[in-house]
């Protein structure tokens, strides 16, 4: 197996945090060193085909969650407090249900642990249509994709993607071709007899439809110490839309007893 690639900052207690769909390790700093200056070790974790991490044809959550395994086998890490975001939260609550020794307390940010349908088709579309090999400068992108996406924090998000591969030459370091092709993978749930019997919290946005009512007996179901609680102002990037609330909440969960 290869090794995830990740940011580690802080002394103490370990925090693993796992990003979203098209997303990468960075997007958590600010948040990540605020839990660093609480005594904790924080790992921001670039899921396979993501950031920094390695590509790879087989992407689906059994992947993931053993790549988890492997992560923190590497790191001597016997235990952790394990945070997921949308994609990430699917592999964090997959991981506590097949490993739940490894798993100290599990936080799960925006997503339920049920089916959803492929909704990407957009973004994966405009970004497919990006000609790399013309663009002479990273705002040329941003240029483009406002004909398909209005929403300038959607787009920005997805363009920390690019980087300089080479001088006057970018590329997305997110394995676009892959995830294109196994989009799909994404909404499936967790593994329907699975449960995770140690202390859960999921926090969702005000603004977002991930996390519905109707979810409530479905997350109980495989976390039956789940508590539920809703971030103020906030839509599905809600760490990022409110990260004052998003760390109150969620340190306090991981200093209770």
């Amino acid at each position: 197996m290869q090794l995830l690639h990740s940011q580690i900052f802080g002394e103490g207690e370990p925090l693993l945090i796992l990003h979203g769909f098209l997303g990468m390790s960075d997007n958590w700093k600010r948040l990540g060193n605020q839990y660093a200056e609480k005594n904790h070790q924080v790992h921001l974790i670039d899921q396979r085909n993501h950031g920094k991490s390695f590509h790879s044809k087989d992407f689906n959550y059994d992947f993931l969650v053993e790549d988890l395994k492997f992560y923190m086998n590497h790191y001597s890490i016997s235990s952790a407090i394990i945070l997921g975001h949308s994609m990430g939260g699917k592999t964090v609550m997959q991981f506590a249900c097949t490993y739940p020794e490894m798993t100290k307390k599990l936080i799960v940010a925006d997503i339920a642990p049920r089916y959803y349908p492929p909704h990407h088709h957009l973004i994966i579309d405009s970004l497919n249509k990006i000609d790399l090999g013309s663009l002479t400068k990273r705002s040329e992108a941003d240029e483009f994709l406002a004909n398909y996406i209005t929403d300038f924090g959607t787009r920005q998000f997805l363009l920390k993607n690019l980087y300089w591969i080479e001088k006057g030459k970018l590329a997305f370091r997110m394995n676009l071709p892959v995830l294109s092709e196994r989009m799909e993978e994404v909404g499936e749930n967790i593994n329907p007899t699975d449960n995770y019997e140690g202390p859960t919290l999921f926090l969702k946005g005000d603004q977002s439809e991930y996390i519905t009512k109707e979810d409530t007996p479905e997350i109980k179901r495989h976390f039956p110490k789940a508590e539920i609680k809703t971030i103020d102002n906030a839509g599905h990037w809600l760490h990022a839309q409110n990260p004052k609330q998003f760390f109150d909440f969620s340190y306090e969960f991981m200093i209770s007893s």
